[in-house]
């Protein structure tokens, strides 16, 4: 019997064939040579002695079978969404959408070289920490600001700098668990400090925490906000006043993780009550620790506002550097932060700002305008009511009334939204039922024909 492997063209045959040089003119000869050998590899190993010769030997499909594994390395592991599940703070899809003008600011630093650590006014090396910072504590009432990496990270340079091998007290009732299975107790534990438990999970009076402090061995006290979930019923927990004048009157510091990044009046949202991180700076929190990419609607990265002194250790910890933030990170939080001296600017050109202000009449009118353009196109779309979300451990209990378009297809809501996800532009949607959801609150204006497209690709099956 002859051996199939035998079948198998050359690589050099394969080369001098006219299918072949297209794909070198294209992609380049290395490449072309190294996935039309690892395709060779995997098929000597997976013929049988019933391989059609034909199609074994035929230079064209394995052009194609070439050719398709070289578009696919082609396309990036990370690239844009489109986000139409009404979420606004989509953890899993990068949270805020940028402003345009961060996404300039972006590209500006990105292009060339900047003055990230050279002082333009001195000819002297300068610092990336003091970039945005005077802006920030402008912002948050404080006296000074420091811009790290992530707010997880914020933390644990926090803890570090003021308990770094001494006790935290901490409430039970706030030792949360945050995004990516991470717990209170596990990131204070990396920060090499030591944990004290305070109170009991669903009540905590000042009076544990001046009993704790009594006893001795409690370096701090942190305050952990629950934005993430909430606590009704029988519940009790000290204010972050009162912990101020506790700690302070003990020689004590007091830091505040904060988390959600909110420096607006919620009412302008047509959201309740949310501590900002100005209120607790007023409170007299020595160290207040938010997010950059949640509800102040910018990059990711961790916003430290508080004490010029306690600042001025952050930025003297070995873990600075460690934690340290990049340059068009800086760039887009400068321009985000900007646009808050401005408020009425803030609210309409920051996205998350925008999205979740935005009322119900003006999210129907642009659902109504997506099912009109899908129903052009031959596509059954109803406008249905749905509920979103703030989305990004913010707001848990808030739900955001919005409209969306609701599509029947013949193949099946899993079928389509599967399609939706790996179309030329992703789409991601909700799944009621049978039904495909694409909640338009959460969609941009410039984004409209591109989810139309997607839409009307994807039902059609040329997805």
């Amino acid at each position: 019997m002859t051996d199939p492997r035998r079948l198998l063209p050359s690589v050099d045959a394969l080369l001098l064939t006219a299918d072949f040089r297209k794909l070198e003119a294209r992609f380049g000869r290395e490449r072309v040579v190294g996935r039309l050998r690892a395709a060779l590899d995997d098929a000597r190993s997976a013929l049988t002695p019933e391989a059609d010769p034909d199609r074994v030997g035929s230079p064209s499909r394995w052009a194609a079978e070439v050719a398709s594994a070289l578009e696919a390395d082609d396309v990036p592991s990370l690239r844009p969404v489109i986000n139409a599940t009404g979420v606004v703070l989509h953890t899993n899809l990068g949270r805020a959408p940028l402003a345009e003008v961060a996404r300039e600011a972006m590209a500006r630093v990105a292009r060339g070289y900047s003055n990230l650590e050279f002082d333009l006014h001195d000819g002297a090396r300068g610092s990336r920490y003091d970039h945005c910072a005077d802006l920030l504590a402008r912002l948050g009432g404080s006296e000074a600001a420091l811009v790290v990496n992530n707010a997880a990270g914020a933390l644990v340079l926090a803890l570090n700098a003021v308990a770094a091998g001494k006790g935290v007290g901490v409430s039970r009732g706030e030792l949360v668990e945050i995004g990516g299975g991470f717990r209170i107790p596990e990131i204070l534990e990396r920060s090499g400090a030591r944990l004290v438990e305070v109170g009991a999970t669903n009540r905590t009076r000042l009076k544990d925490f001046s009993e704790a402090v009594a006893r001795g061995g409690v370096a701090a006290i942190l305050k952990v906000h629950r934005s993430n979930f909430r606590m009704t019923g029988f519940t009790e927990e000290a204010s972050l006043g009162e912990l101020v004048a506790l700690g302070h009157g003990a020689g004590l510091p007091v830091l505040h993780d904060l988390g959600s990044g909110l420096f607006v009046d919620p009412a302008l949202l047509g959201l309740p009550p949310e501590p900002r991180a100005s209120e607790s700076v007023a409170q007299g929190a020595d160290l207040v620790v938010v997010s950059g990419d949640k509800l102040f609607g910018g990059p990711q990265a961790g916003i430290v506002l508080g004490r010029g002194d306690r600042i001025a250790e952050l930025r003297a910890n070995p873990l600075c550097r460690a934690l340290r933030v990049d340059k068009v990170t800086l760039a887009a939080l400068e321009a985000t932060a900007r646009l808050y001296l401005d408020l009425p600017r803030a609210l309409r050109e920051i996205p998350t700002l925008r999205m979740l202000a935005e009322d119900e009449a003006s999210v129907r009118t642009r659902a109504q305008a997506l099912a009109d353009a899908l129903d052009q196109a031959g596509i059954r779309a109803d406008v249905v009511p749905a509920t979103g979300a703030v989305g990004g451990g913010t707001y848990p209990d808030v739900a955001l009334s919005s409209w969306a378009v609701a599509l029947r297809p013949p193949q099946g809501a899993t079928t389509l939204s599967a399609r939706l996800r790996r179309g030329a532009t992703a789409v991601v949607a909700r799944i009621d039922e049978d039904r495909v959801l694409l909640d338009v609150r959460t969609v941009a204006a410039d984004e409209m024909a591109s989810l139309t497209a997607s839409v009307v690709a994807a039902v059609q099956g040329d997805a």
